[in-house]
């Protein structure tokens, strides 16, 4: 799957379908949409250098997307993902492939999969890994047989298995393994999932599809040559009113730690999790549930939304995202893709488009509601030098800046105490009905608050024309309380194009204070600014494009702009170094 641009009030709408491709004037564009004008620009590298990333996943130049097929596989780590090897927008899609041996620098390949065949003719689009008994290694992707987007679903596996990096992919003749029956739009029929094998022995995949508005992951079932392939009686989950479902994933999570389990894992003390990245939206939903192994049905907890409204793995620009089970450090890994929120023309001008977020550990929140991620360990051995500040008090309307690091490429992680609850607004019952992010856009970094609001100015100007506020609001709502979550692009660049996504990203963080403290990590990375809030119980990823804020001239201040005083229990900030990408 793939988009291209997103309408910057595109969740203040009512919840009709129709609204989400017009509103005020912005048009939000379709899915692989192809800009045929476009198709042959040649990509320049060093068109722009300004807002390229340091530490985050991206190519020397032009489009790249969805993570594919993401593995461990004998000591190394696999990365294939969407890339255009043509230019900076999208089009021309094969299946990049990079591999790591510790998830931060990577060893760029050749590609693995290209369109090349009758049955991919027009498109190698998304998939998964599964490694088969044996160790052997197999990879299933949506292929594109015609004009028309029919999609099909085809395999490919390692031409040398003593390759230690599999550069070699072979697309055998029996392809398809998968193709649409009259039941399913075959043009919204896509992303094949990690295989697990059920108790009976036999394997089992989900994809992605649509009908009557009703999004679906069609359930298949093969016998132990993963060959043979057939659709179950009913879908694994469907929900109605939701679009068409893509990027499906499907795991197991434990009750007992913050261990990773193998896909095909149906032991006891465990809930499922099932993530789709809903279409219309363009953000990444999940559920936590249980499966039934017997009716090969899943059904979300009754405290899991099931809708838009629920849970989301990020609650910024993060789309189309992958786990894989790490077996050599026994942890669930996630990997996402976070688009540019600048215009095409933006795009083909600096070269390059698209960056993948850090990736995360994830697993099951102790309360069993939610997940909970935070970035690789690995990360930590890009920190270079550091700055500390302890039992710092920020009265209302005081902001410290923190020097003696490189500010625009930067890890911060800091505590906020506060001595009382008091303060704490009153959540107005009108906003019930908005999403998070309608709250902040109403009540932002300076809109002067009670608790809050308090956090950082990143990738900030020195005075402040532009910056990137990533900040907590408490509320009191009847008798418990509402912590925000904000990361505000609005004031993050003095560019003001029309079509330029600049939103008030937010979330609510389900947290007990009562211990009355608030922690907040922020990877900024140029044009990146990806948070963490409570441990990474709340995750925002904004795409931010400040022309003062840059380099050298970018600035890092802790503030409050609440009645009630903040201290600063603790901060660390580490200038970060670049990986090794290329």
């Amino acid at each position: 799957m793939e988009i291209l641009r997103r309408s910057s009030s595109l969740w203040v709408l009512p919840i009709l379908l129709l609204c989400f491709f017009i509103n005020n004037g912005v048009f939000v564009d379709a899915s692989h949409k192809v800009y045929m004008h476009l198709q042959s620009t040649t990509s320049h590298v060093d068109a722009s250098k300004v807002h390229r990333t340091g530490y985050h996943f991206q190519p020397p130049k032009n489009w790249i997307n969805d993570p594919n097929g993401p593995m461990y596989y004998n000591g190394v780590y696999h990365l294939f993902y969407q890339y255009n090897p043509k230019g900076a927008i999208w089009g021309n899609i094969v299946w990049a492939h990079s591999v790591s041996k510790d998830l931060i620098n990577w060893i760029p390949l050749e590609p693995a999969i290209y369109p090349s065949k009758v049955f991919d003719k027009y498109g190698t689009w998304s998939g998964s890994a599964t490694i088969l008994p044996g160790n052997k290694p197999v990879i299933l992707y949506t292929g594109i047989v015609d004009a028309n987007k029919t999609q099909v679903q085809n395999y490919a596996i390692p031409a040398n298995m003593s390759d230690p990096y599999l550069r070699k992919w072979i697309k055998p003749d029996n392809n398809p393994l998968i193709v649409a029956d009259k039941t399913i739009n075959k043009s919204q029929f896509r992303d094949p999932t990690t295989a697990w094998m059920g108790r009976d022995g036999n394997w089992r995949i989900l994809v992605g599809s649509v009908r009557n508005h009703r999004g679906k992951v069609i359930m298949y079932k093969s016998n132990k040559n993963f060959m043979k392939w057939t659709k179950a009686k009913h879908p694994l989950h469907s929900a109605p009113g939701t679009g068409n479902w893509e990027c499906p994933d499907f795991f197991p999570v434990s009750l007992k730690n913050k261990n990773g389990l193998d896909t095909s894992y149906n032991g006891k003390d465990i809930k499922h999790v099932l993530k789709v990245s809903f279409d219309v939206t363009r953000f990444d939903h999940y559920t936590i549930g249980t499966y039934d192994t017997k009716k090969d049905k899943y059904f979300p907890d009754n405290t899991s939304i099931d809708g838009w409204k629920g849970l989301r793995l990020d609650y910024g620009n993060y789309y189309a995202s992958k786990t894989f089970f790490d077996s050599g450090k026994n942890r669930r890994i996630l990997l996402g893709w976070a688009n540019e929120s600048d215009t095409v023309d933006n795009d083909v001008r600096k070269g390059w488009a698209g960056v993948h977020p850090i990736p995360r550990k994830i697993w099951l929140d102790p309360s069993g509601k939610q997940l909970v991620q935070w970035p690789v360990q690995e990360l930590e051995t890009l920190r270079k030098k550091k700055v500390q500040l302890n039992n710092k008090k920020l009265n209302k309307g005081k902001k410290v800046e923190i020097k003696g690091i490189t500010v625009a490429q930067a890890d911060v992680e800091v505590i906020f105490s506060f001595t009382s609850l008091d303060k704490a607004e009153p959540f107005d019952p009108s906003w019930a009905d908005l999403y998070a992010q309608d709250v902040c856009a109403i009540k932002g970094s300076t809109v002067q608050g009670g608790l809050g609001p308090f956090g950082l100015l990143t990738l900030a100007s020195k005075n402040l024309e532009e910056y990137t506020p990533v900040f907590f609001r408490i509320f009191k709502a009847h008798d418990k309380y509402k912590v925000l979550m904000c990361s505000d692009a609005s004031r993050s660049s003095l560019k003001n194009e029309t079509t330029m996504y600049k939103p008030s990203f937010a979330g609510y963080v389900d947290v007990d204070l009562a211990d009355k403290k608030l922690s907040l990590r922020s990877l900024i990375d140029h044009s990146v600014v990806e948070s963490f809030g409570a441990g990474g119980k709340t995750c925002i990823t904004s795409r931010v494009y400040p022309t003062l804020a840059i380099f050298d001239k970018a600035h890092l201040f802790v503030f409050n702009n609440g009645a009630e005083r903040i201290t600063i229990e603790t901060l660390n900030a580490w200038s970060m170094a670049n990986a090794k990408l290329h």
